[in-house]
């Protein structure tokens, strides 16, 4: 009997997740209206905080350069202690008349060194007097048209829109985990409920951020969120407590080119800002840990039960969370096949992930959490 009930609340979830959370696992399959021309371009600059992102700067930078925008465009590189030529890399991929490069000094106490850098690049980008400011990082690769699709969001009344990039999606690790990585993160921040300006869920995706200038000087400027590890979520919580609508999409030609090779390196990803997301509290983490072991591990074990009505709704849970994940794995793999046979396996994939976020607690509590380039950003009081 314990089992049956526990497979009907794992049913009730699922129902819940796939027809009444935003529908966000339809946002990989849903296009976005295009927004009306630019009748009069803003002016705009792009800030990008780099430490140590030789490796793809280039990509990013040549990205920026040549996009087809009509008004005045610059890009400042804020160059964060890098001791890999970061700044001549830049410096190679621009001319000068479009890029300004800036070293950014140690941030302060209760900074982290993102939030310095980006602040910093804000600062700088006063003489320009730029309407609209574009957030990115160092490792985004922007589609030709990505500035002015944005700026056309932007004009047509939003504070802040913003795109989440593609990631790369390559190596072995990256096809099993990344595809969950983009739905879980629309699980929490469905895109429907973004854009609504009656409901109170706000999210943005850091790589790619457009905001009004005038907007972020409403908000306190970046030093509002000066301490936020996810960052991208508190400017687009705190655009929205100021009355901006908020805008968020999936974008195809909007990519991120950093790799994560190993199964490793994607746990490393994620234990940096988990346990964040619940607010460094034991009472939320039990709270994850039951509720991922409901809603994922439940109805794959009611389903081989033996009693009917218990096996019936288990089996529907999984049903309905295999055809809410297939729309990721479609778009990321672009196979059917792989998206079929590979979408019953997410409770897998949950556990993986749960087990990373247990993982940044413990590293919380050892006084290293949030560690990202050589820094410790999120440590016990």
């Amino acid at each position: 009997m314990t089992l049956e009930l526990a497979a009907a609340a794992a049913l009730g979830i699922w129902l819940y997740l796939v027809f009444a959370r935003g529908r966000f696992w339809l946002e990989f399959v849903r296009r976005s209206p295009a927004p009306g021309p630019l009748i009069r371009p803003p002016s705009i600059v792009a800030v990008i905080p780099a430490r140590n992102e030789a490796h793809v700067l280039a990509q990013a930078i040549h990205s920026l350069c040549t996009q087809n925008y009509p008004g005045d465009f610059h890009i400042i590189l804020v160059d964060d202690g890098s001791d890999d030529g970061t700044a001549a890399i830049a410096r190679a991929a621009a001319p000068e008349s479009i890029l300004t490069i800036v070293a950014a000094e140690p941030p302060p106490a209760g900074w982290t060194g993102k939030m310095w850098a980006v602040a910093e690049g804000v600062r700088r980008s006063a003489p320009f007097s730029p309407d609209l400011l574009l957030l990115t990082d160092a490792d985004i690769v922007h589609g030709p048209g990505t500035v002015e699709q944005l700026a056309s969001r932007v004009e047509s009344g939003y504070g802040l829109a913003s795109y989440m990039a593609t990631l790369e999606c390559r190596t072995l690790a990256e096809q099993l985990l990344i595809p969950a990585f983009v739905y879980f993160f629309f699980m929490l921040y469905p895109p429907a409920w973004v854009i609504n300006p009656r409901s109170r869920a706000a999210g943005a995706a850091g790589g790619c951020i457009l905001i009004r200038r005038a907007l972020l000087e409403k908000i306190g400027g970046i030093a509002a969120i000066h301490g936020e590890l996810i960052d991208d979520c508190a400017l687009a919580r705190a655009a929205k407590r100021h009355g901006a609508q908020v805008w968020l999409s999936l974008n195809h030609d909007t990519r991120s080119i950093r790799s994560y090779r190993t199964f490793g390196e994607i746990g490393d990803m994620i234990s940096r800002t988990a346990f964040t997301q619940l607010h460094h509290s034991v009472l939320l983490l039990v709270g994850t840990v039951v509720g991922m072991v409901l809603t994922y591990f439940v109805p794959v074990a009611a389903s081989l039960s033996t009693n009917v009505q218990t096996a019936g709704f288990g089996s529907l849970a999984c049903l309905l969370m295999s055809a809410s994940y297939f729309p990721a794995l479609r778009f990321y793999r672009g196979s059917v096949l792989w998206s079929v046979v590979w979408a019953p396996f997410l409770p897998l994939v949950a556990m993986f992930y749960l087990g990373a976020t247990v993982r940044s607690a413990l590293a919380y509590w050892r006084g290293a959490g949030g560690k990202w380039k050589g820094r410790i950003h999120n440590t016990t009081p």
